[in-house]
């Protein structure tokens, strides 16, 4: 499955906007000049997984996989994209992990 298409914004802009949400989530402790992560990489952002919000890096190119885009789907349905908690991947850690190895 692919993200829907906003009927106002091309999916390009809509994973330009994910990633801004995603990079920028304020500038505290461990935050760069710019609003980004110090311990996230050029390339990669963070997602927040299961019902213990665990933290993980994962490279942008899994934005272009329909099995990455599908968990975005659902975290869109389940909790949106509107807040300044980051992404969080309504799916238990196990199955993510396992999804994330496949995509390597």
């Amino acid at each position: 499955m692919a993200i829907r298409k906003s009927a106002k914004l091309p999916q390009t802009a809509v994973l330009k906007q994910i990633l801004k949400r995603c990079s920028s989530l304020g500038k505290k402790h461990g935050y760069d000049e710019h609003g980004l992560p110090d311990d996230v990489p050029k390339g990669h952002f963070a997602v927040y997984v299961g019902e213990n919000r665990t933290r993980y890096i994962v490279p942008i190119s899994f934005l272009s996989r329909p099995e990455f885009q599908s968990l975005l789907q659902q975290a869109e349905e389940e909790f949106g994209f509107n807040h300044d908690m980051g992404i969080t991947i309504p799916c238990e850690e196990e199955v993510f992990e396992a999804l994330t190895s496949s995509l390597r």
